[in-house]
């Protein structure tokens, strides 16, 4: 089978901004519980979010306090920030648009209704009393459509460029929860180490892996356990070793595939090597840092292997 490199983008892009409306909601979902359950003081802040995506920069230049009505609009529903619920819809909306063709004729229906729901209630949903239900929604029609693309969609290159796409986002948001998870929680005052678990299980949560982790590991919450989790457990969908093997099925039937495989293979090696015991919170930092620019490096040469290639 053939593909026009600009479906097969779009197709990447439709998966990557559906994949990140649902992590983005169970993100601050899963940190406003944690907000109701532990005493005030012992909070990490709502900041913690921004950095977590990396989008202190760009929250600064337009907010002026970090309160957590200004971080909690920045990220659902403010439609100037290219990485909010709302932004990411309404960007998968548009490349289903244009991929209509090759998707499940359901897929353009469901997008589009999800697409309506965030643009009329996400305003309405800053605040606490509705916060919740938008949030546990947009996840639940993520999920949904998601499911319907994993029944009804033909094992073809529009299921991989999908699930590549999906995957890439996935495997990012995890190191970047990780990452800012466990270094706030190490380096904070031990005063608050008794709530720490509390922390812990929001991590997992927000991850979709709390169930998971206590069936597997136990149900003790610490920090290197969580990590060595979520990164390494490679039967749990939202592990980055899991992301790996699903990303490199997925290339394996793409022809010209060499230099991705080679770069999964590497990445793949790069994980197997981590013992996140071993680390301080600094070393464990330069390791996920150093991570995440493998995954971008990823991303830039699936693009200039099938999107743009030189001609």
């Amino acid at each position: 089978m053939t593909m026009l490199s600009r479906v097969a983008e779009r197709l990447y892009w439709k998966a990557r901004y559906l994949e990140r409306a649902e992590d983005i909601a169970r993100l601050v979902g899963s940190y406003h519980l944690l907000i109701m359950d532990i005493p005030r003081g012992a909070e990490l802040g709502w900041d913690v979010l921004l950095r977590i995506l990396d989008a202190e920069p760009q929250f600064y230049s337009r907010y002026r306090t970090a309160s957590e009505q200004n971080i909690v609009k920045f990220l659902v529903s403010d439609t100037d920030n290219p990485g909010s619920v709302v932004s990411s819809v309404r960007s998968a909306r548009e490349n289903v648009r244009t991929t209509r063709e090759v998707l499940p004729e359901e897929t353009w229906e469901q997008v589009n209704e999800l697409h309506l729901f965030v643009k009329e209630a996400a305003d309405r949903s800053i605040g606490r009393r509705n916060r919740q239900a938008f949030l546990d929604e947009v996840v639940s029609r993520c999920q949904m459509i998601n499911g319907m693309l994993q029944t009804t969609l033909s094992r073809d290159h529009a299921y991989r460029f999908t699930r590549l796409g999906h995957l890439i986002e996935r495997c990012d948001m995890t190191t970047r929860v990780v990452d800012v998870g466990v270094m706030e929680l190490l380096e904070r005052d031990s005063r608050f180490a008794a709530i720490d678990p509390l922390v812990w299980s929001s991590l997992l949560q927000s991850l979709s892996a709390l169930g998971a982790y206590r069936r597997t590991v136990g149900p003790l919450l610490d920090g290197t356990s969580v990590a060595e989790f979520v990164l390494k457990q490679g039967d749990h969908p939202r592990s980055v070793l899991y992301c790996l093997r699903g990303m490199r099925d997925a290339v394996k039937a793409l022809s010209n595939n060499d230099d991705v495989m080679r770069h999964i293979e590497r990445m793949r090696r790069k994980l197997g090597r981590l013992r996140a015991e071993q680390l301080e919170p600094t070393e464990f930092h330069r390791y996920i840092d150093d991570f995440q620019l493998l995954i971008n490096q990823l991303h830039v040469l699936i693009g200039d292997t099938w999107f743009h290639p030189e001609t």
